[in-house]
């Protein structure tokens, strides 16, 4: 328990803020904060596992949760019919033409080793397999986007639980990071950042572009999802008579029958967002504790103390016989996996895939602000990071609202300092982020939770 204080203490802090937010805002808005920060959590544990274990820098994460999300869509949603008779076996058929292009160039690489035509029948076969595809998939693309485009325009998915989806978004990403990996590992840590957000960068821009695929920029709205739907709850005689007895004290108080009715419905309503917000907590949470104890006994096995020492020094553990571009490879797959998991899990809580919302020049840089924040190597500070920075980026406008109003108290409402400083709050989050950055690097210079290590 004595190696554990510093964290118990930390995170009864973060635990205290979102019951602050609760009592002084609304309980809707603490789980909504609560449930952001478990999904940002389950981020920073795949960036930690990356950047902490092996220490490689990815700043294509933003990518991998956008696979993450894509694969809700792709899973969860009923296939449109009409979109597959239009075009769709001939997507499948492209499809096809990849794979026999993958094969064939791999049968080129074994055989022709030694030629010196190796690259130009190789270009051939990438060259005509282009051409294939685009002859075949032009009109067929076409078809599909064409049919209902103002509700649907796409193939729609498989009609799968939403769940599942979640594993699928992990496979997704861990495949694209695979060959990612093939391609980039072996570049110098600076120029690994420069084509990993490069490369996240293109998938967003495919996938914002690709109608066919996830309607692109239109966006997917109404997605399953684990959870009733407020609607029902609110329709349930169980949920309506559990909300009266919860508030039966405050209910007696109202002599109206009409009063009382109105009432009533208005907390049914509110019980019911705050129910379906904590269905979801649950869920995160479970990830979160999953995953937690996964990294935590991995972290401190023989593979642990070996990615460590591969990230510490790989000349020595090269030396010592190991495989740095294998193990490399492995940290980079199973970081992206869990990346692309959280994109899952945030459009599952949302509800809709918006391709347009995914920046990886701004949101990929929250997430290692969240990393070195929490604590580089340390899994509890990782998570720990994820909701301390969450929690700023949501809650900085209204603190720094509540501070304008405080310290300008004394001036009038129509004073143009105290009209220009409260339209400025939505902004002061930038503000307040930079000054705590700098406060933890200049005290606490490895995170507020840094990394132990335990030697056995």
């Amino acid at each position: 328990m004595k190696n554990y204080k510093n964290i118990i203490a930390a995170y009864s802090v973060m635990i205290f803020l979102i019951l602050l937010v609760g009592v002084f805002q609304s309980w809707s808005i603490a789980l909504t904060i609560l449930n952001y920060c478990l999904i940002s959590a389950v981020m920073t544990i795949g960036a930690n596992i990356q950047w902490g274990y092996a220490g490689l820098i990815n700043f294509g994460i933003m990518g991998y949760t956008a696979l993450g999300g894509l694969a809700v869509v792709l899973i969860s949603e009923a296939p449109v019919l009409e979109a597959w008779e239009a075009g769709g076996l001939e997507l499948v058929l492209c499809g096809f033409v990849i794979l026999i292009m993958i094969i064939l160039i791999k049968l080129l690489v074994s055989r022709f080793k030694q030629s010196k035509n190796k690259k130009y029948i190789i270009s051939f076969v990438i060259v005509t397999g282009l051409l294939l595809i685009r002859l075949i998939s032009s009109p067929a693309i076409e078809s599909i986007e064409s049919i209902d485009p103002a509700k649907t325009g796409f193939l729609g998915g498989l009609g799968l639980p939403v769940l599942f989806s979640w594993i699928i978004g992990g496979l997704f990403a861990a495949g694209l990071a695979y060959i990612v990996g093939k391609v980039a590992l072996g570049l110098r840590a600076d120029y690994l950042a420069i084509a990993t957000l490069l490369i996240a960068e293109i998938v967003i821009s495919v996938i914002k572009h690709e109608d066919w695929l996830s309607r692109g920029v239109k966006n997917v709205i109404g997605l399953k999802r684990p959870a009733p739907y407020e609607i029902d709850l609110q329709n349930s005689q169980w949920f309506v008579n559990l909300v009266e007895n919860f508030h039966s004290t405050k209910l007696n108080l109202i002599n109206s029958f009409s009063e009382r009715q109105d009432s009533l419905n208005q907390l049914v309503i509110d019980a019911s967002s705050i129910y379906v917000k904590l269905c979801f907590t649950g869920l995160f949470l479970g990830v979160v504790i999953l995953l937690l104890i996964l990294t935590q006994r991995a972290l401190y096995s023989p593979w642990g103390r070996k990615m460590r020492a591969i990230r510490d020094n790989e000349v020595s553990a090269s030396a010592m016989g190991k495989n740095i571009v294998k193990e490399h490879l492995l940290i980079f797959v199973l970081g992206s996996a869990v990346v692309g998991l959280a994109g899952a899990m945030m459009v599952t809580n949302d509800g809709l895939f918006t391709p347009g919302s995914y920046r990886p020049m701004r949101y990929t840089f929250v997430i290692w602000v969240m990393v070195i924040v929490g604590g580089t190597g340390n899994n509890f500070g990782a998570i720990l990071g994820g909701f301390v920075v969450w929690f700023l980026w949501v809650q900085a406008a209204p603190i720094a609202l509540f501070l304008i109003n405080l310290f300008t108290t004394h001036l009038p409402e129509t004073s143009e300092i105290r009209v220009h400083l409260i339209n400025s709050a939505p902004y002061f989050r930038f503000l307040i982020i930079g000054i705590g950055l700098l406060i933890i690097m200049r005290y606490r210079p490895q995170g507020i939770l840094p990394e132990k290590i335990v030697k056995h």
